[in-house]
């Protein structure tokens, strides 16, 4: 079984849809072995996002990442990366299929309501980022 990262972020926190949010991903058929409400520190999304420190985006990503509550959720499924990327959709939501959790709840590119892992090797290195592995419910 693969593990990938979903985090519910700020946007679709303060829009009341976090729970529309989690039934999708229930219904796709993941299983949730990991879930906790926080609030980023600078220093915590800075090391979260250290991949994007050279982008010109990346000052606001940390500032909107810690603008409020996020939920992280380790998910588990055969093939949950791939699989979560598909109901996630495209980053920008006017790109995303129709059905997908950014079609419905995302702003922007920015304010796009979740993140997922974009590869196994990225699933596993975030699941660890916020789970230790005794917090992992399997």
């Amino acid at each position: 079984m693969e593990r990938t990262l979903c985090i519910i972020k700020p946007d679709a926190i303060r829009k009341k849809v976090e729970g529309n949010i989690i039934q999708m991903i229930l219904d796709a058929g993941f299983k949730i072995i990991g879930l906790k409400l926080l609030r980023l520190t600078n220093e915590r999304a800075m090391s979260f996002y250290e991949i994007h420190k050279d982008k010109p985006f990346f000052k606001g990503l940390i500032n909107f990442m810690t603008s409020g509550p996020v939920i992280v959720i380790a998910l588990s499924k055969e093939n949950a990366v791939q699989d979560f990327r598909n109901l996630i959709g495209a980053t920008d939501p006017l790109k995303a299929n129709y059905g997908t959790i950014r079609k419905l709840f995302a702003t922007d590119v920015q304010e796009n309501a979740v993140h997922g892992s974009d590869s196994i090797e990225n699933g596993i290195r975030e699941v660890s980022f916020f789970f230790d592995e005794n917090e992992i419910i399997d």
